[in-house]
């Protein structure tokens, strides 16, 4: 959890670290190595990789966590729901969570961007509505694993409300769950929001962005390995300390 808080702070006080203007271009200094002038080298256009990976975490994370977001809300609301619903609402549900499921997240969102167009909010409500189906199937099986349970009983029959039910004893009961998933679904974000800014669905592409510079060093990778290998080593790290969190958060629920 504490690389995880430090991971949130590194990104937003990284522009302040940038030694270059993200966007200047220089055409003399195209695809230098790594140097005391530029700590990861330039790119093909001269621009400092370096000014650009610590800028561009920050729309990177930005994009990440508005469809975390967007999956989350919707998706707790729906699952607390449904698990209050009557039997057959349930039945029905689940066929068209399926049907969804039955598409990759990443093919879903690819759907949704292509409808409703390009840039860093269209990629984030693509990205968060994907995840909407799972995370209500994630809710759902967190409430029904606890249904059971007498503390439940004693509220019900004490004359608890449904709506009661859900936020006074339910919820904080399966919050560890929704925190542990949250890290999922922010990693997956990250993942998504990444690979469509790579196939330039993301915006513009000269905006500093991990997935952009992934798509930028792809095509000079072996002459400049240092453009990709920045964003990629980035993002991989991003990923495995979020899911690491997640993961303690799983285990250790109370601290």
């Amino acid at each position: 959890m504490r690389l995880f808080l430090a991971l949130i702070i590194i990104v937003l006080l990284a522009p302040l670290a940038a030694t270059h203007d993200p966007l200047a271009t220089d055409t003399e200094t195209q695809r230098q190595a790594p140097s005391g002038e530029h700590w990861l080298g330039t790119d093909g256009l001269g621009r400092d990789v370096w000014s650009r990976v610590v800028t561009g975490g920050g729309r990177t994370f930005g994009v990440a966590a508005l469809a975390s977001s967007i999956a989350l809300l919707p998706g707790v609301l729906g699952g607390l729901l449904l698990s209050a619903a009557p039997r057959y609402w349930g039945e029905i549900t689940d066929l068209g969570l399926n049907a969804i499921l039955a598409f990759p997240n990443l093919i879903l969102a690819l759907i949704i961007l292509t409808l409703v167009g390009q840039g860093a909010l269209p990629l984030a409500l693509a990205v968060g509505l994907a995840q909407i189906a799972p995370t209500i199937r994630v809710v759902r099986g967190a409430v029904v694993a606890i249904r059971g349970e007498g503390y439940l009983d004693s509220a019900r029959a004490l004359g608890a409300s449904t709506r009661r039910l859900l936020l006074v004893h339910v919820l904080p009961n399966i919050a560890p769950t929704l925190l542990a998933y949250a890290g999922v679904v922010f990693s997956y974000s990250l993942l998504n929001s990444a690979a469509l800014s790579f196939l330039g669905l993301g915006g513009e592409p000269g905006v500093p962005d991990w997935g952009v510079l992934l798509a930028e060093g792809r095509q000079g990778f072996r002459t400049a390995p240092w453009i990709a290998l920045s964003a990629g080593i980035a993002i991989t790290t991003s990923v495995m300390i979020v899911n690491r969190a997640a993961d303690q958060v799983a285990r250790h629920p109370r601290r």
